[in-house]
C-alpha cells in the first residue's frame, strides 16, 4: 500500500531521507477508499485493527471486515441525512465504533470532529454553535449522554443524536439497529475533493476558548511519515498508541498512517489506566510497537516489569514531553530498546523525529521531518544559530506542506495571527544543536526573562520531577523589579510529602534544581497547591497562574 503514495520507500541515512522523501498524492483522495476499500480489495483477510476491552473481549478486524461495517455505517449516516460537507461529533471513547463511524464519515465526504468524554453541557453547547454540528454519535453512558442532552436546547444546529449502547436514551438512534437496517451502501458521486475539509478539532484553548483546527482529506498521507519513519511499522507490526479518540494522537497512532504502513491496530478499550494491564497486554498479544507519552512509560517501569514477557516489543515511541534520562536508560536496560522521540501539534503531523537510522539523544525531540520546511526565528525574527533559543516556524512560500491543517475555522483573525507572510509559527521554542538535534524549551507565551536569561519552564519543570516530593508542578515568571521576572514554581506534592511544607522543604527542592539543570534557572518562589488549573484536555493553564501574580 505504502508503494502507492512513496517514490521510495525505505532510507538510509538523514541524507536519504531529506533528498529522497516524496509524497504522491492523489486527485480527490479519501482515506475510506483509497486506503480502507483498497487493502478490502488486494487483500481481504489481511488483519486491520484488533480491538479489546477490560472486560476480557476481544475482536479482530480484518480489511473486508472493516470494508463490510463502514459502508454499512455510512449508509445509515446517509439515512440521518448526513453527506458531503456535514459536521459530525463523535465522543467515543475506545469503542470500535469509532472506527466504524470515522472511516464511513470519509466515505460520504463529511467532517469528522473527535471529542473527548470529558466535555460537560457547556464545552458541548459551545462546540456545537462554533461549528453547526448536524449530528453527535456518542457512547451511551449516562455521564456522556446526560451532558449531550443538557445541551441540546442551546445547539439548534443539531438535528440527530445516535448511542452506540449500551444504553440508547430518548432522543436518540440507535446506531447499531440502524447499521443493521441500513440500506447497500452507494458511493457518493463526487464524495469530495483534497481541499475539503474532513477532519477538525476543538484545541484546548490555554489562553482562551478552543480553536477550530481544520484539516483536508490530504491529511492521512501527511501521517505516511509518522507510522513508516518514526514507528518504524511494517506491515507485521501490531501496534498501541496509548490515547482516547477524543484527542488528535489517535489519528496519529491509531488510523491514517498505520493503515497505509500496512499494520495491525491494537485497541485496549479501558476506563482506568493501569500500567499492569497495559504490560499484559503486550505480552499476552505479542504487541510488537508501542508509542505513549513519557508519563506512561515512567508508570511502565515503576511496576514489576520483569514479571512480564515484552520480548515481542520491536520498537518504541513517545512524544508529548522531553524525555528524563533516567527514564530512556532504565527502559533501555529492561528491554533493550531505545525510546524515539518526536513532537508535533494538532495542526500538523510529526514536525521533528527520531528516526531508525539516528542515534536518539534523550530529551530531544529528533530532526525535523523533511516534509516541512522547518526554521527556529528570534524574537526579532532571524534565524536562530546553534544553541540559540527561536520558535519552531514551517515555512510555507512554496505551498501548505502536506499534513499541515487548513486554517483554523471561522477566525480568519486567529489564523493569521499564527500563519502569515509564508510561515506558520508554532508557538513553540527550541533550541537546536550542532548535530541538528532539536531540544524543546516550552511555549512562547511561556518563556521567562529573568536578568537577561530566557529561561524555559519545561527543563524547569522536568529538573523538580526528578524530586520524589513533586508529583505535578508549572512553572512561571513573577514581575520583580530587579531581575524584571523570577521563575516561580506551583507544587503538588506527593502523597508521602503533604503536611511538610516548609521553607526547608523549599529550600531542599531549590537545590535540587540547582543540581539538575543550569543553577540560574532555579525557582526563587515556590508556592504548595492541592491541584494545577488544567484545561479539559489535562494541559495546565499557566495562564491563569500568571494572572493570579499579577
Amino acid at each position: 500500500m505504502v508503494e502507492r503514495f512513496l517514490e521510495q520507500t525505505t532510507f538510509a541515512s538523514q541524507e536519504d531521507f531529506i533528498k529522497n522523501l516524496k509524497i504522491k498524492v492523489p486527485e480527490n483522495f479519501n482515506f475510506g477508499y483509497d486506503v480502507v476499500d483498497a487493502w478490502a480489495a488486494e487483500e481481504p483477510d489481511k488483519k486491520a485493527l484488533l480491538w479489546t476491552n477490560d472486560k476480557g473481549e476481544s475482536r479482530q478486524y480484518t480489511y473486508a471486515d472493516l470494508k463490510k461495517y463502514t459502508d454499512m455505517t455510512a449508509s445509515y449516516f446517509q439515512s440521518l441525512g448526513i453527506g458531503r460537507g456535514d459536521m459530525v461529533m463523535l465522543i467515543l471513547k475506545r469503542r470500535y465504533e469509532f472506527w466504524y463511524s470515522i472511516i464511513a464519515l470519509h466515505k460520504l465526504g463529511a467532517v469528522v470532529i473527535p471529542a473527548t468524554h470529558l466535555l460537560t453541557k457547556k464545552d458541548i453547547v459551545y462546540r456545537c454553535n462554533a461549528a453547526d454540528i448536524k449530528m453527535i454519535v456518542a457512547a451511551g453512558e449516562d455521564v456522556i449522554t446526560k451532558h449531550i442532552i443538557e445541551a441540546m436546547p442551546d445547539s439548534p444546529s443539531v438535528k440527530k443524536l445516535v448511542s452506540v449502547g449500551p444504553e440508547v436514551p430518548e432522543g436518540f438512534e440507535d446506531f447499531h439497529q440502524g447499521m443493521e437496517n441500513a440500506a447497500p451502501f452507494v458511493k457518493p458521486e463526487h464524495p469530495n475533493t483534497n481541499e475539503d475539509t474532513s477532519l477538525m478539532y476543538f484545541t484546548s484553548g490555554t489562553t482562551g476558548e478552543p480553536k477550530m483546527v481544520a484539516h483536508d482529506f490530504t491529511y492521512p498521507l501527511g501521517h505516511i511519515v509518522t507510522a513508516c519513519f518514526w514507528h518504524n511499522l511494517h506491515r507485521d507490526s501490531l501496534h498501541l498508541t496509548i490515547a482516547d479518540t477524543g484527542w488528535g494522537k489517535a489519528v496519529w497512532g491509531k488510523l491514517y498512517g498505520q493503515m497505509i504502513a500496512g499494520a495491525n491496530i491494537f485497541v485496549y478499550d479501558h476506563e482506568k489506566f493501569t500500567p499492569a494491564d497495559i504490560l499484559g497486554k503486550i505480552q499476552d498479544y505479542h504487541i510488537t510497537s508501542l508509542c505513549a507519552p513519557p508519563t506512561i512509560y515512567r508508570f511502565l517501569i515503576k511496576e514489576d516489569i520483569g514479571k512480564y514477557d515484552l520480548s515481542s516489543l520491536e520498537y518504541c515511541t513517545t512524544a508529548g514531553e522531553a524525555l528524563n534520562y533516567s527514564v530512556y536508560e532504565t527502559f533501555k536496560k529492561i528491554t533493550g530498546i531505545r525510546l524515539m522521540e518526536g513532537f508535533g501539534q494538532t495542526e500538523t503531523t510529526l514536525t521533528l523525529g527520531t528516526f531508525p537510522w539516528m542515534e536518539p539523544k534523550p530529551g530531544s525531540m529528533g530532526v525535523p521531518n523533511p516534509q516541512y520546511d522547518i526554521d527556529l526565528l528570534t524574537p526579532d525574527g532571524r534565524s536562530a544559530e546553534d544553541g540559540e533559543q527561536g520558535q519552531i516556524v514551517i515555512r510555507t512560500s512554496e505551498g501548505k506542506p502536506l499534513g499541515l491543517f487548513k486554517e483554523y475555522y471561522r477566525a480568519a483573525e486567529l489564523t493569521e495571527d499564527a500563519w502569515h507572510d509564508g510561515i506558520y509559527y508554532t508557538g513553540d521554542v527550541a533550541w537546536r544543536d550542532e548535530d541538528g538535534y532539536f531540544w524543546f524549551v516550552g511555549r512562547a507565551d511561556d518563556v521567562i526573562k529573568s536578568s537577561g536569561y530566557r529561561i524555559g519552564p519545561f527543563e524547569v519543570e522536568s529538573a523538580l520531577m526528578t524530586h520524589p516530593a513533586v508529583v505535578e508542578c508549572a512553572i512561571t515568571g513573577v514581575p520583580d523589579e530587579v531581575r524584571g521576572q523570577v521563575v516561580k514554581a506551583t507544587i503538588v506534592l506527593s502523597r508521602n510529602y503533604k503536611g511538610q511544607e516548609s521553607p526547608e522543604l523549599i529550600r531542599e527542592l531549590q537545590d535540587h534544581v540547582k543540581r539538575v539543570t543550569a543553577p540560574y534557572k532555579y525557582p526563587r518562589v515556590i508556592e504548595f497547591v492541592e491541584e494545577l488549573p488544567k484545561t479539559i484536555s489535562g494541559k495546565i493553564r499557566r495562564v491563569e497562574i500568571r494572572d493570579k501574580d499579577k
